[in-house]
């Protein structure tokens, strides 16, 4: 069989299980362990079973269980309402503030949690009320949750670069530095977009009325709140970055500093120890039974001759080496409105990465453009994961379309954030640059 119709077959069962509502997992491994079967019969089945044994027995993976431990305790330690009523405090009084707040509560929570989902759900539940309360336009009230919940998939220590590191060779921790320079970029256009548009229209975003506004004494106490999220996310990426830790040394302390974090908050409690340790486990055994399914899926395609296809398709491109990047780039834009950002990643990393690294480009640079498109992918229609996640919080009078709505100029700021650092590469590398 060649490899154009390998790939119809393949990529036809693939998409025809997802398309009948089998998760993401029974459609990567059933279509790898049906594509063995057929293309090299019943004896080559083995080989399924050792390539899920080799990608159980990597390292980079014992990474991920802690970090979301550490993101499932923070959640329930109460941090991230302490942190919005310090912002509140603070910028409470200027027009936009409110949103300016909620866009720095997101990051620095998506800095310990590691997980969109979590930041989303969390800082709709606490900031969105406080919004609309003030008077803020719905639509931008729900695009800046729904944005900066979005950095927890981009700020350290997210889950995915984890997984990338796997999949492509590269380091853990340059990866994580290169998210947290891109994080601060997209943050950046974030607020500056809110401020203009409280300042073009300051009835979207109205400061709090004068008697509501906090005293100096007020603010200065509510400074406490930033205290213990600083010490911890500077303990954990600071190890990596001073090469004091590996990537599950760091892992574990931030797990073990998780639990201090909710004891000092007095939250710190069997039910919500054995809450967090069961959502660790579900998460976890999500995301191991993808890679598992994923690494035969792609084992099977590289085998069969996929990057030479890949590698023949992108050399038509016009724009030469720039070319090919853009035409990945676009690649996973579309795939990010329909598809899992795991499954993306995993689908595509072992076919991109090389491609690249051949051509001369830096992979951590070009890791990080990857997630930063899987970011947006959390906010494009028709399926972006945090639309979902805050229309399950959502008041009723904010409609799914409301929604769809409010994220459109945020994909936007997405989309110029990943243009710039395409055209910008420093914009991405002058943290991982410290730790080489």
């Amino acid at each position: 069989m060649s490899i154009e119709m390998a790939t119809v077959v393949l990529f036809g069962l693939f998409i025809l299980l997802m398309v009948i509502g089998q998760p993401l997992v029974f459609a990567l491994g059933s279509s790898a362990v049906v594509g063995t079967y057929f293309l090299w019969g019943p004896d080559a089945l083995h080989l399924a079973a050792i390539r899920a044994y080799s990608a159980a027995n990597n390292f980079v993976l014992m990474a991920i269980p802690p970090f979301i431990f550490m993101g499932c305790m923070l959640e329930r330690a109460g941090i991230a309402q302490g942190l919005y009523d310090l912002m509140h405090k603070w910028l409470g009084g200027i027009p936009g503030g409110l949103a300016v707040g909620t866009i720095l509560v997101c990051g620095i929570f998506a800095a310990m949690v590691g997980v969109s989902g979590a930041a989303t759900v969390t800082m709709a539940l606490v900031a969105l009320p406080s919004m609309l309360k003030y008077g803020y336009n719905k639509h931008l009230s729900v695009g800046v949750i729904a944005a900066g919940g979005a950095l927890g998939v981009l700020m350290p220590p997210s889950v995915l670069f984890i997984v990338l590191a796997l999949y492509t060779n590269t380091s853990v921790g340059q990866l994580f530095m290169g998210g947290a320079a891109a994080s601060l970029v997209l943050m950046v256009l974030f607020i500056g977009y809110s401020l203009i548009i409280c300042r073009l229209r300051p009835a979207d975003g109205p400061a709090v009325p004068r008697a509501e506004r906090a005293s100096w004494p007020e603010r200065i106490r509510a400074l406490k709140a930033v205290g213990l999220p600083i010490v911890l996310i500077s303990v954990v990426l600071g190890s990596l970055l001073m090469g004091a830790a590996t990537p599950s040394e760091a892992a574990a302390v931030g797990a073990a500093g998780a639990m201090l974090c909710a004891l000092v908050k007095g939250t710190l409690n069997r039910r919500n120890v054995v809450d967090a340790a069961l959502t660790t486990l579900r998460l976890s055994a999500m995301v191991m039974w993808i890679v598992f399914a994923a690494n035969m899926f792609t084992a099977l395609y590289t085998a069969i001759g996929a990057e030479d296809l890949v590698r023949s398709a992108l050399s038509i491109m016009p724009g030469g080496e720039w070319g090919v990047i853009i035409s990945m780039q676009l690649v996973w834009i579309i795939m990010g409105c329909l598809f899992d950002p795991l499954g993306i990643m995993i689908l595509t990393a072992p076919l991109f990465f090389p491609i690249v690294t051949s051509m001369g480009f830096d992979p951590i640079w070009f890791g990080v453009l990857f997630v930063v498109n899987m970011e947006m992918a959390f906010l494009t229609p028709p399926f972006g994961f945090n639309l979902f996640y805050l229309r399950s919080v959502a008041p009723p009078n904010i409609s799914m379309l409301d929604i769809y709505r409010a994220v459109l100029p945020f994909v936007g700021l997405q989309l110029l954030g990943l243009v710039l650092m395409m055209i910008f590469p420093e914009l991405i590398m002058w943290l991982p640059k410290l730790m080489r």
